[in-house]
């Protein structure tokens, strides 16, 4: 399959520790199968952090997601579970489990603004878990958090 990065700068080698912490899965690098997704996302970088609008492209064999060979955790739709994770992961929390690769839903991206509301008592999970729903409809990423994770993609 194809994997998507959007970015402001062209992706060569992918880099761990150049990825930032409190994203929705964790410090680690995130791809989408939907290529409309990335180019978004690259527009947004460009435009926040300057640079050029850049999707790069990756090879992933995705038989490893279900072969035992990696830790990977799969979030099919919006839940609670999944609502709890990117809180956790988003407001800083160290997650316990660490998972090499995490495939699930993009939250919106007013996602610091729920948490604090979430937390201040303003609203409950439930409104949490509806808030953190993405404008646009369900669109799915992947997070690959370590190198044993990277080294199944092959840049394209």
């Amino acid at each position: 399959m194809i994997l998507y990065h959007g970015s402001n700068m062209p992706i060569e080698k992918i880099e761990l520790e150049m990825s930032k912490s409190n994203k929705d899965f964790g410090k680690g690098f995130y791809l989408s199968e939907n290529e409309m997704q990335a180019t978004e996302m690259a527009r947004f970088k460009m435009l926040t952090l300057g640079g050029e609008a850049i999707v790069s492209k990756f090879e992933f064999d995705e038989s490893v997601m279900t072969n035992n060979s990696l830790h990977v955790k799969i979030f099919t739709e919006y839940s609670e579970e999944w609502a709890d994770f990117v809180f956790a992961n988003r407001d800083g929390v160290d997650v316990k489990i660490k998972y090499d690769i995490v495939y699930g839903p993009i939250a919106n991206d007013k996602v610091g603004l729920q948490i604090r509301k979430l937390k201040d008592g303003n609203i409950d999970r439930s409104e949490f878990l509806n808030r953190l729903k993405y404008m646009k409809g369900i669109t799915y990423q992947y997070f690959f958090g370590t190198q044993k994770a990277i080294a199944f993609l092959s840049k394209i």
